[in-house]
């Protein structure tokens, strides 16, 4: 294997054996015996379930490849594989240097052991000696911050600090690898940013694999990803490329200008329920755009107009007020409008994300929309000055409430726009300069 290459997988599977009924098992375990004794044909009394079917990628020195896919996918399956608590049913994996894995949460810890022990526990496992854990005892105890608890039974600790543990013993055993999987998801917001500082450093010289269902954290960690469907590789490659093949996917395609025979129909609803108006912009959506979503509605058309320029937005050169606007052609009663848009930058990071909830009045008061009809709404938005790039829009409109919801119809990257700001943008965003001051103060 190159030296480059820390980790190669080849030609790994996964299968189990899926019992209908418990007393299947034993079938299985005493008939099969005897029909092998007797020398006639083995019957199984199981489906086959595989897991990962021939899965195969390398990871070189300094990469950081995360790994996306729905529940089920197997990627789970894989990482524990990586880390060798499970065996494949096929294939080899090839691994050049120490593993930290952060998987399912609590893993790997006694429950009746202290924090403190679990320390000490945990390292070994990874390989420490005793010194040296003695020596970065201190160091864990104080990136975990769990305070006295560190001496109580792990039993007694919330899921956080639980994972506060977990990562501070991976952060301090000089491994090569670092696996994380969906644990760090339920960590506060203070020790999860403290978690991704350490990760970014870890990048410079380790290889890392990243599982999370946050699309905006693996483009901004890993260079490259994989997209697991079903146990097999649906995709590899660059990352940003890899998560729009993924979320476009799992989008519904529909034909754009397929029954739209709603549009343009004046709006019967009473001004009591809905208040809307009706701009005339033109329409920026890509034609080829994907739509998915449960179909009561559709996006008809979709744009932002700068306010500045009279005109549809294409560069953004500082801080600009827009309107987004949407025309909606409303196919089946809809309890609970919901219409919202996101922007993201080109890893897919969200810089802003919007609906109409915020302007209901009262809160939480549902909009009924009558069906056959052809809506109209508009946001009026101020821009802050974004960082040089490209930037996407997605459009969606979904039936329910804030906190609970189904999408009716949804456009991935319905639009693109670059922004070319004046001045430097440190960070994401530029914000107006705030009112400063200073003076001396004695003693």
């Amino acid at each position: 294997m190159c030296s480059e290459v820390i980790i190669k997988v080849e030609g790994v599977s996964k299968r189990y054996e899926i019992y209908t009924e418990p007393h299947d098992r034993l079938k299985q375990l005493i008939f099969t015996a005897l029909q092998r004794i007797i020398g006639i044909k083995q019957k199984k009394y199981f489906k086959d379930f595989w897991a990962l079917k021939d899965v195969s990628f390398e990871v070189k020195k300094g990469e950081t490849l995360g790994i996306v896919g729905k529940n089920g996918s197997g990627k789970s399956t894989l990482l524990q594989i990586i880390c060798g608590t499970l065996r494949p049913t096929t294939g080899k994996i090839i691994i050049e240097g120490r593993i930290a894995a952060l998987l399912e949460l609590g893993s790997g810890f006694n429950p009746e052991f202290t924090g403190r022990e679990n320390v000490y526990l945990n390292a070994t496992i990874l390989g420490l000696t005793s010194e040296e854990i003695d020596e970065r005892y201190e160091d864990i105890a104080t990136f975990a911050d769990i305070g006295d608890f560190i001496n109580q039974p792990v039993k007694t600790y919330s899921s956080g600090m639980m994972v506060r543990l977990a990562f501070a013993v991976i952060a301090h055993v000089s491994a090569d690898i670092l696996v994380v999987d969906e644990a760090l998801a339920v960590g506060d917001m203070l020790f999860t940013q403290k978690c991704f500082r350490f990760i970014n450093e870890f990048k410079k010289h380790g290889v890392i694999l990243f599982v999370s269902h946050d699309s905006g954290a693996v483009a901004n960690i890993s260079n490259r990803a994989i997209w697991l469907n079903e146990g097999t590789i649906k995709s590899a490659g660059i990352t940003v490329n890899v998560l729009d093949e993924y979320h476009r996917a799992n989008l519904l395609t529909l034909d754009l200008n397929a029954n739209l025979n709603h549009y343009g129909a004046e709006i019967t609803t009473p001004q009591s329920e809905v208040k809307y108006l009706e701009p005339n912009y033109p329409n920026q959506l890509n034609p080829k755009a994907e739509i998915g979503g449960a179909g009561k509605a559709r996006i008809i058309s979709a744009g932002i107009w700068s306010e500045k320029n009279r005109a549809p937005l294409k560069i953004l050169s500082k801080t600009d007020t827009v309107i987004i606007h949407l025309k909606i052609s409303v196919l089946e009663e809809i309890t609970g409008l919901l219409v919202g848009f996101t922007i993201k930058d080109r890893l897919g990071q969200k810089i802003v994300e919007e609906n109409n909830s915020a302007y209901v009045t009262p809160p939480n008061r549902e909009i009924r929309v009558s069906k056959n009809l052809s809506i109209a709404i508009k946001f009026e938005y101020t821009i802050p000055a974004l960082a040089a790039g490209k930037y996407s829009v997605d459009f969606a409109v979904a039936e329910g409430r804030q906190d609970s919801h189904i999408p009716q119809c949804w456009i991935y990257d319905g639009m693109q726009f670059d922004s070319i700001p004046e001045d430097e943008v440190f960070g994401l965003v530029s914000i107006a300069h705030p009112k400063f001051n200073m003076e001396a103060i004695n003693g």
